[in-house]
């Protein structure tokens, strides 16, 4: 096929809606985030059934462009689900951006389905690594150039990108990996696409898509964890959307407004508070087809001595660098951007993302862990044990993580983290930002300040490359008289160029019964962070 027109977006509706047909049950059996509940597959199957169904209702398209806006009206109206609302934004954006086109070239398809990942994206209050979306970006990562492909060649490089992508979702995901599955709606995104590559080659993918190993369930009567609420939004003001998003953010996670481009919003959140959910919806607008289902979870039996998905070590730090050197080790990780708190949608949904059933928490600094304090009692989390050990900086998370021992029992575990994170000294270097009176003498905005466990100990008037250096040094000197044989270094942004290697060649003269390790932490914050055991 050249070129993707009315028919040929007919024809790809209808092979969805059988790949999903067939699929159903797989796709629901491997359905463990953000809810185990097993109706991810039912919840495609029925929304894209919707969207097909809404092409034989409606007067026949003009074009591809067409073809695609009724599509997506139709899955918007017909959404459930998380995926299912992700799934009409997918068209949605196809959509948008083949408005007006008869047919859609290799270039052209392109194009749209870089525009279907944005607008899908922008849906999602907070997208989480290792899912549908993840899938998604990954799959048009490809299309991001300028080379001008076929319509096949299009198809397939998604197709196939798609598929890879979601073989690495278990690694992106800690929920995944502990029940040993690829992500549900990520699945069935893959078979949209490969429904795609068959109507447009006229051959069937016979390539296998991995599922993972059937989540062992065992026989226990099923608890309401919490709800899905969705419900269409009309005569809504697109200036009070954000607001909505917030407000839900509040009350719950796996936050999705989604519009189908002619005004209607397609509206999910699962919280414990269906009133107020639909509440935010009538300040914003006029919801109907309101529709509430428990999110139904079954315990889950876990081996004695095994971390499994009864339990869980989840940092929340600051830094790209420190956020990569936590992943490295095996550990989900929740990394957030600059000097912003994090959401409670985004704390519940990593907390739930673990897949496990106690979880420890971790956080890098007072602000992070006042943060976490405050999502500890939601509803949401009410069948979960959440355990915060506070973190005064990034230095003691790593210390409380590295004497963390998933075969120890649960609480000797978590007052073994406690106990390393306090007995972390930690210092600090950074650039003053405005004017202070400290205890050693006035700051200015560039001055280099010290601190120790929270108080200011030095002050330098230049911030250059060998005066960071002489500082570091100094704090070292005053945090060491104490005592210590460990020292941690975490660099900044802000940090020069091989100052752990000019740190560690300093400590072997100065100080030879001293280990240095040092890392990028990526910290804005501070140029260097230190920590002393």
């Amino acid at each position: 096929m050249r070129a993707l027109d009315a028919a040929a977006v007919t024809a790809w509706a209808a092979a969805c809606v059988r790949s999903l047909d067939a699929l159903r049950v797989d796709i629901d059996g491997i359905n463990v985030y953000p809810v185990a509940d097993s109706d991810t597959g039912s919840n495609l199957l029925h929304t894209l059934t919707g969207a097909r169904d809404a092409l034989a209702t409606e007067p026949e398209p003009a074009g591809a462009g067409d073809a695609l806006a009724v599509l997506a009206r139709g899955a918007v109206r017909a959404a459930r689900g998380n995926s299912g609302v992700i799934v009409s934004q997918v068209l949605r954006g196809l959509a948008e951006s083949a408005a007006g086109r008869t047919e859609l070239e290799g270039p052209a398809l392109a194009r749209a389905l870089v525009a279907a990942d944005n607008t899908a994206t922008e849906a999602v209050a907070h997208p989480v690594a290792g899912t549908m979306l993840t899938v998604l970006h990954t799959a048009v990562a490809p299309l991001r150039t300028d080379r001008q492909l076929s319509l096949a060649e299009v198809a397939g490089a998604v197709a196939t990108a798609a598929a890879d992508a979601l073989d690495e979702t278990p690694h992106q995901l800690p929920a995944l990996a502990a029940a040993g599955v690829v992500d549900a709606g990520g699945r069935g995104l893959v078979a949209v696409l490969d429904a795609l590559v068959t109507v447009v080659t006229g051959t069937r993918v016979e390539t296998p898509r991995h599922l993972g190993a059937a989540v062992a369930r065992q026989p226990a009567p099923p608890a309401v964890s919490a709800w899905e609420v969705m419900y269409l939004l009309d005569d809504v003001d697109p200036a009070g959307l954000p607001e909505l998003r917030t407000v839900l953010s509040e009350l719950g996670d796996s936050v999705t407004v989604a519009g189908d481009g002619a005004g209607s919003h397609a509206v999910h959140v699962h919280c414990a508070d269906i009133g107020a959910a639909i509440e935010a919806g009538l300040a914003a607008g006029r919801p109907h087809q309101i529709r509430v289902e428990p999110l139904l979870t079954a315990p889950q039996e876990v081996a004695a001595g095994s971390e499994g998905p009864s339990r869980a070590v989840l940092p929340v730090v600051r830094g790209q660098g420190l956020a990569e050197l936590v992943t490295a080790e095996g550990k989900p990780v929740l990394r957030v951007p600059g000097s912003s708190a994090p959401t409670v949608d985004e704390l519940l949904g990593t907390i739930t993302g673990t897949g496990a059933t106690h979880v420890t928490v971790l956080p890098a600094d007072a602000e992070l862990t006042a943060a976490v304090d405050k999502v500890t009692g939601h509803p949401m989390l009410e069948d979960l044990e959440v355990v915060v050990v506070p973190c005064a900086s990034p230095v003691q998370v790593l210390a409380a993580l590295a004497v963390h021992d998933p075969a120890r029992r649960t609480n000797d575990d978590v007052v073994a983290m406690a106990e390393a994170a306090a007995a972390t000294r930690r210092g600090e270097l950074l650039v003053a930002r405005e004017e202070a009176i400290t205890w050693v003498g006035r700051a200015h905005a560039g001055d280099l300040v010290g601190l120790v466990d929270g108080e200011v100990v030095l002050i330098e008037s230049a911030a250059t490359g060998s005066r960071i250096v002489e500082a570091a040094m100094a704090v070292l000197d005053r945090m060491l008289a104490a005592g210590g044989e460990l020292v941690t270094v975490l660099t900044g942004t802000g940090a020069p160029g091989g100052i752990g290697t000019t740190l560690a060649d300093r400590l072997r003269t100065e100080r030879p019964e001293v280990e240095l390790s040092c890392y990028s932490g990526g910290q804005e914050s501070a140029v260097l962070l230190i920590g002393v055991e």
